[in-house]
């Protein structure tokens, strides 16, 4: 019989649970939210590019910073978001489903992606839900450090879009004869060798910080 950690690994996506190379999985009874926890990978790439863009203009164009202060807060910006990435998706993604709660919401964040990998439908948050929570972190980069953060929201947001499209195509094609080659590769072993490593999706990088990267 099996334990209960293994019931509630299995409620996560994780333990005897094999992914599924094909398929999708219902997860909301009401219509209205099943069709707002997917979408095409291009509504959230175009939003965040085209907000960047704006507020990349709104930077150069309203605020007292010299485009050198522009430039280095956008790259602060996109290195930022390659830690938050890892850390997002070790921490939360990957929370302990130790009770039956837990379990729930770490299936509905990101356990129902590992058992249905090819679901091109649910490789992105949400819009909906992705709009509030980019709300809430501008309001709290702007509240850190003020107009500065019409310059480096816009890099975090492009290193989001970044991860958003390197996710997709790992996803979504098969191994590329390039440099998404290795990434496609890093990625597989963390969905299909060993879910506890290889956090980073657009990056190994931190994965080589942390001790969590496996061939």
């Amino acid at each position: 019989m099996e334990s209960t950690t293994e019931k509630l690994q299995t409620m996560a996506g994780h333990g005897k649970t094999r992914p599924k190379n094909s398929g999708t999985k219902k997860l909301f009874d009401n219509p209205i939210l099943e069709a707002l926890s997917r979408t095409h990978i291009m509504v959230p790439i175009s939003m965040w590019l085209i907000l960047s863009a704006f507020l990349g203009w709104y930077a150069f164009t309203y605020t007292d910073m010299s485009n050198g202060t522009i430039g280095l807060l956008f790259v602060g910006g996109l290195l930022s978001f390659t830690l938050f990435e890892y850390v997002l998706h070790r921490y939360l993604y990957h929370l302990a489903p130790t009770t039956p709660k837990r379990a729930k919401i770490q299936y509905t964040f990101h356990g129902v992606h590992h058992e249905y990998p090819k679901d091109k439908t649910r490789l992105a948050m949400p819009p909906a839900l992705a709009i509030i929570i980019a709300a809430f972190f501008f309001g709290v980069f702007f509240l850190l450090m003020g107009e500065s953060a019409y310059a480096f929201f816009p890099g975090f947001l492009v290193g989001y879009s970044g991860y958003l499209a390197t996710h997709f195509i790992v996803h979504a094609y098969a191994p590329p004869k390039n440099f998404f080659k290795q990434l496609w590769i890093n990625h597989s072993v963390h969905h299909y060798k060993n879910p506890e490593s290889n956090y980073g999706v657009s990056s190994p990088f931190w994965d080589h910080i942390f001790g969590s990267f496996q061939k």
